[in-house]
């Protein structure tokens, strides 16, 4: 980790109670700034109404958030209907048109939430949220109403796993030190190996994180979980590092994936980096890459499944005629 780098983000790191609602509210009123809050989902039906109630009753309702949205990705457990009933406008991702072929994914979702939402300033927020609060909101809100010359701000906390099982004596689960596993084996050696100037980024592969309009439709997005790494690393391309800022969110609980699920995570993280490579010109499109699998074994069934990798990539939103005809506000 660069010397200067780590210093550059020890004074870009906040702490998401130093923003208050009231503050950052007169704030936007005085920028003339819009907000807009994007929540990815597929199949979480049993948080996202609580994710959507707690957003709506608080920041909505404080007129410090104009547009809460939830992109459902082709849920088959009702996550469309509870959303909507907890207040959101929710738009199923497969039939954003676009003028692409529809692709699953939640860099899918969140490059299309582009095409219908108008906030100037877009906050991504998890589904699948067990343990967190609005402060999510205002803390990722902070540094881009505080500083204009800050683009991207990346949420960091302690990760608590509902499905693990509580140290004894304690009340909730162990929490994870830092990042999740893709992170810490995967994302974070690549960051130092590569971009040894992120490295002091806690959590780059953090689902709670907010940009600029201006930005997002300016990059290229990887259709899946690339998404988050792609961002970062392509902010840092054009812009450096005093484009990007992290703040320290407290505590957050979500649903543990098995180790399977997180192998093809890691594949997509790996082919997202590796169209990255330092070696690579900062403005040169990453190859859209060809077809990718996993092969694991199955003990159960004593033979190996094949599970598809999404490596495909949407070029940015602001060259796609679709996006250009759609109104928007000002950036």
């Amino acid at each position: 980790m660069e010397a200067a780098a780590r210093q550059w983000f020890d004074s870009r790191t906040f702490d998401a109670e130093r923003f208050s609602t009231a503050d950052l509210s007169e704030l936007k009123r005085q920028s003339g700034r819009t907000v807009s809050v994007v929540i990815p989902a597929r199949n979480e039906a049993a948080t996202v109404a609580d994710v959507v109630t707690q957003i709506r009753t608080t920041l909505v309702v404080a007129g410090l958030v104009d547009e809460l949205i939830v992109l459902d990705s082709d849920s088959t457990d009702g996550t469309a209907e509870v959303a909507r009933a907890a207040g959101a406008d929710v738009f199923a991702a497969r039939e954003i048109d676009t003028g692409t072929p529809a692709s699953p994914g939640k860099g899918e979702a969140l490059w299309k939430s582009l095409f219908v939402s108008t906030g100037d300033l877009l906050v991504f927020i998890d589904a699948d949220l067990t343990e967190w609060g609005p402060h999510f909101v205002t803390g990722l809100l902070g540094p881009l109403l505080t500083d204009p010359g800050i683009l991207l701000v990346k949420g960091f906390y302690d990760r608590l796993a509902d499905d693990l099982p509580p140290t004894p004596g304690a009340d909730v689960p162990p929490a994870a030190p830092q990042g999740g596993r893709v992170t810490e084996l995967v994302a974070r050696p690549l960051l130092n190996l590569y971009w040894p100037e992120l490295a002091a980024v806690v959590q780059p592969l953090a689902g709670e994180w907010a940009a600029r309009r201006s930005l997002m439709e300016a990059l290229p997005v990887p259709v899946g979980y690339g998404v988050e790494f792609a961002t970062l690393t392509d902010t840092w391309h054009r812009h450096g590092l005093p484009a990007i800022a992290q703040v320290d969110l407290g505590r957050r609980g979500h649903r543990h994936q098995n180790v399977h699920d997180l192998g093809v995570m890691a594949a997509e993280i790996l082919a997202t980096a590796t169209r990255r490579l330092p070696w690579h010109a900062p403005d040169e499109p990453p190859a859209a890459g060809g077809p990718l699998s996993l092969q694991q074994y199955d003990r159960e069934v004593r033979d190996w499944r094949s599970r598809p990798v999404p490596v495909a990539e949407r070029p940015p939103a602001a060259t796609n005629a679709h996006y250009r005809t759609a109104p928007r506000c000002s950036n």
